[in-house]
């Protein structure tokens, strides 16, 4: 973070991070690094990793380093060490419902019931950002949220970054059980060219993605980090 300035190019990230994985002992990068800045972290899957930083920009990483097994984590940073206004409303918006989500994590809670409450939390933040209209239930049956929104919550974390256990048993969603590991992982994308967005929200991406263990009595999360703690992480 604190080398993600203005000027610093995607790439070089993506190499110190893959260089990092090595150096600490890991068998490198499990997956493509995601370097996005500014209008780029609003591509799901951005990994051309191309682009210089600007000045203003969020830059958003996702990267996970194979160590027996995979980390996958995603933070959203400010390349000039302090989130915009507009900025800080989309980040604090959806820090506070994946701490909300993390919360439902444990024995019995599924993956589904994770990912419906963040679908419903994320609708009412776009309706209070300008990004939608109607009423939240309309939005949500008529997927419009999916325009700033379009993937799932959670998935397995193990031996894949996306691991093979099945999602549901018997035809329903697998309950959580101690020792199960997913990702929380809640996003907030509007593109450079969402003409129907508040004009100062336009370019703005935001995802924020923890690694969580299932123990017997709640959760552990590996990866927590606060605002605060970025900022100056940022500046350091």
């Amino acid at each position: 973070m604190g080398l993600g300035r203005p000027g610093t190019i995607e790439h070089e990230l993506e190499a110190l991070i893959a260089y990092t994985f090595r150096k600490r002992g890991g068998n490198g990068p499990g997956y493509n690094t995601i370097v996005g800045a500014g209008a780029n972290a609003t591509i799901l899957h951005y990994t051309e990793n191309r682009s210089a930083i600007a000045a203003g920009d969020l830059v958003l990483i996702d990267a996970g380093c194979e160590y027996d097994h995979y980390a996958d984590i995603t933070r959203t940073w400010p390349a000039t060490g302090r989130f915009t206004a507009p900025q800080r409303r989309v980040y604090e918006a959806v820090l506070a419902i994946q701490k909300s989500a993390v919360a439902l994590a444990r024995p019995g809670a599924t993956i589904a019931e994770i990912h419906d409450h963040c679908i419903k939390c994320l609708t009412v933040t776009m309706l209070q950002l300008g990004l939608l209209t109607g009423t939240v239930d309309e939005c949500i049956a008529g997927n419009a949220y999916r325009k700033y929104y379009p993937h799932g919550t959670s998935h397995w974390l193990g031996l894949d970054v996306h691991d093979a256990r099945a999602c549901t048993r018997s035809g329903k969603p697998r309950p959580l059980a101690p020792g199960m590991v997913i990702t929380v992982e809640p996003g907030l994308y509007i593109p450079v060219d969402a003409t129907d967005a508040p004009p100062d929200l336009r370019g703005i991406g935001v995802r924020i993605e923890d690694d969580v263990v299932i123990t017997a009595t709640g959760h552990d999360v590996l990866t927590a980090g606060e605002i605060e703690e970025l900022e100056r992480a940022c500046r350091a």
